[in-house]
């Protein structure tokens, strides 16, 4: 049995980052009914630029299978009426509009206590419920510059750059799932639900922890190291291999670096002044740089990247997307979900991914295809007590 077997999401989210967070519920075993808009529905659903995909483009498909989906116009009474029997029935309730658009739609979370007092109810926004940026719209990359992200990254004197996919989306999604499962625990410990406010802002600061706090703690910014890691040693960066592909090395601990020296059969690095400590590291890290290029260009990568994780070193080929997603290693793990979505191009034979963790029973894991736009409405309409008359009316209003 999935840990969330039984309980169910009334979704109002879309785009990314609240359909993130609901995608994990849904993981494990949570049942999720999405509240799309009318017309074309979640935005999500047409994102990119090939048409072929139009209804199920790859990043909807992404963060969308297995939920339901149900066409509503909440500018309709009666449809609001729906929305409002929906939450009633529901353990969760995920809404990532603007600041007070449920208030004003009568779905806000006081409205909603009182069709249900331990409904557990999560707004996700770009700056929160309160606080002087709270109407300021935004989406991820807007963040990534708010946030200061877009300034960590590359080389000293270089100009901010955006990280190559919508981070603050699913870190933000990840967070607000994080909260609504410490949500329902409580409620399972005191019967209480709880009003969960989750801001791309916050929860961006949260994840960045180990850059903003030696800011918060000594007053001054941490430098850029562009492929250098943050422990400023030579030998944690990237380094060109004898095949043209580049590794990375983590090496900042004294054994690994003797290790390392062992391995490269330079053994006398170890009592060389200039290698001797961290420190000394740091002060000759050109030398001590030149020396592992010329040898790291005599073997190919993949070679280099086996040898030295056999001998403990932290070492890692730089792999593109592609390169990554195909690791035998990911379908041993599960990390990739198979599934089929009729219609798509290529017979709708695809793949997700998982949640990153396993179990060691009922692990995260969904079978069905993204929901069609609308795909359940009447059946949902019917469930939630509304007449054949009532449902051709609330249908029609989504249209």
């Amino acid at each position: 049995m999935q840990p969330l077997e039984g309980i169910r999401v009334a979704d109002f989210s879309h785009i990314m980052a609240g359909p993130y967070a609901t995608h994990l519920l849904r993981l494990l075993g949570a049942e999720v009914i999405k509240v799309e808009s009318p017309g074309r529905g979640d935005a999500m659903r047409y994102y990119g630029g090939d048409r072929a995909y139009d209804g199920m483009a790859p990043a909807f498909i992404a963060v969308n299978a297995g939920k339901k989906s149900i066409a509503l116009n909440l500018k309709d009474p009666a449809s609001v009426e729906a929305a409002r029997r929906l939450i009633a029935r529901s353990d969760i309730v995920v809404e990532n509009f603007r600041p007070g658009v449920m208030a004003r739609l009568g779905l806000g979370y006081p409205d909603v206590q009182k069709l249900k007092a331990d409904i557990v109810y999560c707004s996700v926004s770009g700056y929160g419920q309160s606080g002087p940026l709270r109407d300021w719209p935004a989406i991820d990359n807007i963040v990534q510059a708010t946030s200061g992200m877009m300034s960590l990254g590359g080389d000293p004197g270089d100009p901010p750059m955006r990280v190559g996919f919508p981070v603050v989306d699913t870190l933000t999604g990840q967070t607000a799932a994080f909260a609504i499962l410490a949500a329902l625990f409580r409620r399972l410990r005191t019967g209480k639900g709880e009003l969960i406010d989750v801001a791309m802002m916050d929860a961006s600061l949260a994840f960045m922890a180990s850059a903003v706090v030696p800011y918060l703690v000594t007053g001054r910014a941490m430098e850029r190291t562009g492929n250098t890691g943050y422990s400023g040693q030579p030998t944690a960066a990237m380094f060109e291999t004898g095949d043209g592909k580049l590794v990375s090395l983590g090496v900042v601990q004294q054994s690994q670096f003797e290790a390392l020296a062992r391995l490269l059969e330079r053994s006398e690095w170890v009592d060389d002044p200039r290698y001797l400590t961290a420190d000394s590291r740091r002060a000759n890290a050109a030398a001590l740089q030149a020396e592992m290029a010329a040898i790291l260009r005599q073997r190919p990568a993949a070679e280099w990247e086996s040898r030295m994780s056999a001998a403990g070193i932290p070492c890692g080929m730089v792999r593109d997307v592609a390169e990554a997603a195909s690791l035998p290693h990911l379908r041993q793990r599960a990390v990739k979900i198979p599934l089929t979505i009729p219609g798509l191009p290529h017979g709708g034979d695809v793949e997700i991914v998982n949640a990153g963790f396993q179990f060691q029973e009922d692990c995260p894991t969904v079978s069905a295809p993204p929901p069609v736009y609308g795909g359940h409405t009447e059946t949902i309409l019917e469930w939630l007590d509304f007449d054949t008359d009532e449902r051709r009316k609330i249908m029609q209003a989504a249209t």
